[in-house]
């Protein structure tokens, strides 16, 4: 395939979601949704996604734009720059690139779920929807998220 595709990737441990934007020339109904989730406790910071552009040769290509579509209605959403480093994606065996990281934070007291939804827009013009819940949980002593 000539040009990267979009694709959100789970991972299970450090990066709850990793999006990269695709770089070919789409038209604006080429739009998708994605739904995911995350959890987290109270009140403190929860990676919601990490979105960066990657092309066929593992080397970086421009940021896509990343737009707060839906805000929580139980806490708040921010988004930072940062790097990302990777092994095994797609043909890539590992690579660093940067990338936008959206940071969940509930309110102090609040326990249950909150949605979400981001417009992420690859520099091409490809849009994708994402639709994230949130579940907020307080855990005990020695509980594990």
């Amino acid at each position: 395939m000539k040009w990267p595709i979009l694709a959100s990737i789970c991972c299970m441990l450090a990066l709850p979601a990793l999006a990269f934007a695709q770089t070919p020339a789409q038209t604006p109904a080429q739009t998708s949704t994605v739904e995911r989730q995350v959890r987290g406790k109270p009140d403190t910071n929860i990676n919601a996604g990490i979105f960066a552009t990657i092309r066929n040769n593992c080397t970086a290509g421009p940021l896509p734009a990343v737009r707060l579509i839906t805000p929580p209605a139980h806490g708040h959403v921010t988004v930072k720059q940062g790097r990302l480093r990777a092994t095994n994606v797609k043909q890539c065996l590992g690579l660093e690139l940067p990338a936008f990281i959206a940071i969940y934070r509930s309110a102090q007291d609040f326990i249950g779920e909150d949605i979400f939804m981001l417009e992420v827009t690859s520099a091409a013009g490809k849009t994708e929807f994402q639709r994230i819940t949130v579940t907020v949980m307080k855990t005990t002593p020695g509980q594990g998220i």
